[in-house]
């Protein structure tokens, strides 16, 4: 397999991966979090091209302890998880920025982390995506009502007796896998726009909770492919290229929005609804907030 098809192979797999976890993190308005997240993995991969090892393991390996020290973070009284994710993006990409200073000879080049080449992508870089998508579908397929349940009604939840953390660290563990994997094809700068961009463009063509996924998986897999295109016809930057499609298929999507009349109930009524479609028993006296 060429360097094209495995691009376009996956491009098409961060396409499906936005249909999952690009829509838990704008259904739980996490986007933040994930950009703090993608910037904050610099270290990982510095250190690991200093060693010569695997730049995407030890972007892993430091997102799962910057999932940690974010969750430890969120708890405290007074912070929240937005004031956690400032924390860690500015402590990781100063880490990063200073560990690259130090090491100026590195073998890979540090634009390799933050921009990424969908061109550049390896068979065993495809194997990897492949291997987070599946077991991502099989997280939220398992965990899926208490996931739903906490995202739209949090005071519900708690008054049922379940703990938020668990699923808080479900959710960041999702998140961090999924921006991982995107790194090598789009960078840290890019991943998130390939993960949320199409999930943001789903929410603005549908109210239905359950064509989010879906809707959102074809506008990935459609821009990635006709981003990959463009770059190879007109010379450019393909991860510029993707990055700039799938903006602009935001952009349609508000367009589109703002032109059609909105059908359906409103976010509560989509939220109810989407928790009864899902199993979840609403709790007495609650909303969707």
């Amino acid at each position: 397999m060429n360097y094209f098809a495995l691009a376009a192979v996956e491009l098409i797999l961060l396409g499906l991966l936005s249909g999952l976890a690009g829509t838990l993190i704008v259904l739980r308005r996490r986007s933040f979090f994930a950009v703090a997240l993608s910037h904050a993995t610099f270290p990982g991969g510095v250190v690991f091209a200093v060693l010569g090892w695997n730049l995407l393991l030890g972007q892993a390996l430091f997102a799962l302890l910057l999932v940690l020290v974010m969750t430890l973070l969120s708890r405290i009284p007074g912070q929240g998880r937005q004031v956690a994710s400032g924390v860690v993006l500015s402590l990781g990409f100063a880490l990063g920025t200073l560990l690259s200073s130090l090491n100026p000879g590195l073998g890979v080049p540090v634009e390799a982390l933050l921009v990424g080449s969908p061109l550049g992508v390896t068979a065993s870089d495809v194997g990897i995506t492949a291997v987070v998508l599946v077991l991502v579908a099989g997280v939220l397929a398992a965990a899926r009502r208490p996931i739903l349940f906490h995202t739209f009604d949090p005071v519900g939840f708690a008054a049922a007796g379940f703990r938020a953390w668990p699923v808080e660290l479900v959710v960041s563990g999702v998140v961090a896998a999924s921006v991982v994997v995107a790194m090598p094809a789009v960078g840290a700068i890019l991943g998130v726009a390939v993960l949320i961009g199409p999930a943001a463009a789903a929410r603005a063509l549908t109210s239905r909770i359950e064509w989010l996924p879906p809707i959102a998986a074809g506008i990935g897999v459609a821009g990635g492919l006709v981003g990959l295109w463009a770059s190879r016809e007109f010379g450019i930057a393909a991860g510029g290229s993707v990055g700039l499609v799938m903006t602009a298929m935001f952009l349609v999507a508000l367009a589109i929005r703002a032109l059609l009349p909105r059908r359906g109930a409103g976010r509560s009524g989509a939220a109810v609804g989407a928790a009864s479609a899902m199993g979840v028993p609403e709790a007495p006296g609650s909303h969707a907030g």
